[in-house]
C-alpha cells in the first residue's frame, strides 16, 4: 500500500502564480536556482496535513504578492486503497479552508488520510536552542501517530490562556479556576500520554533498524515542577500551585513546560554537545524512524519533505539516505540547487527542474 500525491497545483501561492506538477510514487528531486520557489513547493505539500505547514506561516503570508487575492492548492492523493481529491485555500488572509472529495472538511480530517513529515534547515539548531522548538518537533511526530493530538493541544492552550488571564488580573476566587483547571488537567494528561506513546513508537522503530544514521535516546523532561500523569493529580497540582502562578502571572506547570532531551545513543553524548554534523544525522535518523513506525502503524510510509538535506550530508551519507528512502517506499520531496546532488538516486527518482518567469513556474524533467 502507498501514500503519495499524483498531481499538485499551486495558484497564487508564495512565489508561484501558477504551477502544475504531475508525479508518481517515486521520490521527487526538485532542483533549480535559489529563489525559484523549490521550498514553496515543499510547503504546499506540507499543507496536506493539519496545521500551519513547515514554515508555520499565517495564511495571509502564503499569498503571492502583489495580487494578495488569496491562494489555493489542489492535489490528488493516493492514500492506501483510496484516491482523494484535496483542496485547501485562503481568501483575503482568512483561515485556510479544506475540501476533501468535494466536501468541506476540518483540517484535522487531513490527518486521517495523510501523514507528512519534514526536515528543514531551520531545525538544524533544534538541540541547542529553546525548549519550545523541541516541544513542537515532538508534537509534530506525536501528531503523525495520533491525529487527534492537534485538537487536544488546542483545547489545552485555550484553557491555559483563560487561566493565565485570571492570574494576570490577580483573581483569587477559586470558583473561577475550577472548571478551567479540570479542562487543563484532562487535556494536559492526554498530551503527556500522547507524547510518551510517540517516544515509545520511535524507540521501537530505532531498535534493531538497519540504518547508516545514529540512534537517539529520547526522554521527555517534565519541567521544574514536574508533570503529574493522571487527570486528578494534575488538577490538584494546578490548584495547589495557584498562589505561585499568581505571583508569576502565568501557569508554571503542565505539558507546555516539558522539554525533549536527546542523547547520541552509541556515544552516550547529549545531542546538544554533539558536532553540527552529528546533530543533523540524529535529526535524519529520527525522521526515518518516525517514517518506519508510520509505515507499520498507518499502513504506508508518510510523505517526506527534506529541504536542502543533500547539501548538508557528505556523499556517503547522501547515498545512505537515498537508499533508505527507496527501501522504505516513501514519496520523499527533496530540494537542492543542483541535479548532481541526487545522482545516486538514478532512475529510482523523478526529477523536477523548477524555474520561474513572471510568476509562472516551469516544471520539467532534466
Amino acid at each position: 500500500m502507498a501514500l503519495h500525491l499524483t498531481s499538485l497545483t499551486l495558484s497564487h501561492f508564495r512565489s508561484h502564480k501558477i504551477a502544475r506538477l504531475s508525479v508518481d510514487a517515486r521520490p521527487v528531486a526538485i532542483y533549480g536556482p535559489n529563489g525559484a520557489g523549490k521550498t514553496n513547493v515543499l510547503e504546499a505539500v506540507s499543507l496536506f496535513s493539519p496545521g500551519r505547514g513547515l514554515r508555520r506561516s499565517s495564511a495571509e503570508d502564503m499569498t503571492r504578492r502583489p495580487e494578495a487575492l488569496g491562494w489555493k492548492l489542489s492535489g490528488v492523493l493516493q492514500s492506501l486503497h483510496q484516491v482523494h481529491e484535496v483542496e485547501t485555500w485562503s481568501e483575503g488572509g482568512a483561515a485556510r479552508q479544506v475540501r476533501i472529495d468535494g466536501k468541506a472538511a476540518a483540517q484535522t480530517a487531513l490527518g486521517r488520510i495523510s501523514r507528512v513529515l519534514w526536515l528543514i534547515p531551520s531545525m538544524d539548531r533544534l538541540w541547542i536552542e529553546g525548549a519550545e522548538g523541541r516541544r513542537r518537533f515532538l508534537d509534530r511526530m506525536t501528531l503523525s501517530f495520533l491525529p487527534d493530538h492537534a485538537q487536544v493541544s488546542l483545547e489545552y492552550d485555550k484553557a491555559m490562556r483563560e487561566r493565565n488571564r485570571l492570574l494576570k488580573d490577580m483573581v483569587r476566587d477559586a470558583h473561577w479556576y475550577a472548571a478551567l483547571e479540570l479542562r487543563m488537567a484532562e487535556t494536559g494528561a492526554a498530551i503527556h500520554a500522547n507524547r510518551l506513546h510517540a517516544l515509545t513508537e520511535l524507540a521501537e522503530a530505532q531498535s534493531g533498524a538497519q540504518t547508516a544514521f545514529p540512534a537517539a535516546d529520547l526522554t521527555l523532561e517534565p519541567g521544574e515542577l514536574g508533570m503529574p500523569d493522571t487527570v486528578e493529580a494534575l488538577r490538584d497540582a494546578l490548584a495547589d500551585n495557584r498562589s505561585r502562578d499568581l505571583a508569576a502571572g502565568r501557569t508554571l506547570m503542565g505539558p507546555h513546560r516539558a522539554d525533549l532531551y536527546g542523547v547520541y545513543a552509541a556515544k552516550g553524548v547529549p545531542a546538544k554537545d554533539c558536532s553540527t554534523g552529528e546533530q543533523k544525522a540524529l535529526l535524519v535518523s529520527l525522521i526515518l524512524a518516525n517514517a518506519r513506525a508510520l509505515a507499520r502503524d498507518f499502513g504506508a510510509p508518510p510523505l517526506l519533505l527534506l529541504d536542502e538535506v543533500a547539501a548538508h550530508l557528505d556523499a556517503d551519507r547522501r547515498a545512505a539516505l537515498y537508499d533508505e528512502i527507496c527501501a522504505l517506499g516513501a514519496q520523499a520531496w527533496m530540494t537542492g540547487t543542483d541535479a548532481d546532488l541526487f545522482d545516486h538516486l538514478g532512475d529510482r527518482a523523478q526529477y523536477l527542474h523548477v524555474t520561474e518567469t513572471d510568476g509562472v513556474s516551469e516544471v520539467a524533467g532534466p
